[in-house]
């Protein structure tokens, strides 16, 4: 009979235990409001997307460099998202070529990827100054169109929001992108 009793009694502290987990050393950084037209013409807010849990980026569709491995990295991320069973997240890529990304090439530029297939709303309709600031005040990232040429600098991270709203964590999105750690993360924040 204590056999038993302590076989449950340990079950028990294990499922708990689970049950209590956190990000490590989350960011927690507030996200303003905004309301921008996706691919397919339509408005998506921060309210829309409270609720849910979603990962950001910032890269637009002439990109020469770094978004095309950053896309793939992300789609890869869906891929994994998928094999663990983990529904119902959401992708948001934030164009920093705003004058140049209109829905349809934005439209082109998805249908490269798998993520076409995923919950992805590639979002514009702001003027570069407004992405700019957004981005920097919001996500602390780099965006910059320099006057001359057609590439746009800009950061490589992707960003994990809670249902709350707030970004939770930033992960390299170019190079060595931890799949793993993000894909448990978010797992936590989908339980929590």
């Amino acid at each position: 009979m204590k056999r038993w009793w302590l076989i449950g009694v340990t079950a028990l502290f294990f499922v708990l235990a689970g049950c209590g987990q956190e990000i490590e050393d989350p960011l927690n950084w507030e996200i303003e409001p905004f309301e921008y037209m996706n691919q397919d013409e339509e408005m998506v807010s921060l309210d829309d997307l409270k609720g849910q849990v979603w990962m950001a980026d910032f890269v637009f569709t002439n990109c020469e460099t770094i978004c095309p491995p950053m896309t793939y990295n992300m789609s890869k991320l869906n891929e994994a998202l998928e094999t663990e069973g983990v529904e119902g997240v959401q992708f948001v890529s934030f164009s920093v070529d705003p004058t140049v990304d209109t829905p349809d090439k934005m439209k082109a530029f998805m249908e490269g990827y798998d993520l076409s297939k995923a919950d992805w709303n590639f979002l514009t309709g702001y003027t570069q100054e407004e992405i700019e600031a957004f981005a920097k005040d919001n996500f602390k990232a780099y965006v910059f169109k320099p006057d001359e040429g057609t590439q746009v600098d800009h950061g490589t991270y992707f960003y994990l929001v809670g249902k709350d709203g707030k970004i939770m964590k930033a992960y390299q999105g170019f190079q060595n992108v931890p799949m793993e750690d993000i894909v448990n993360d978010i797992k936590i924040l989908q339980q929590s």
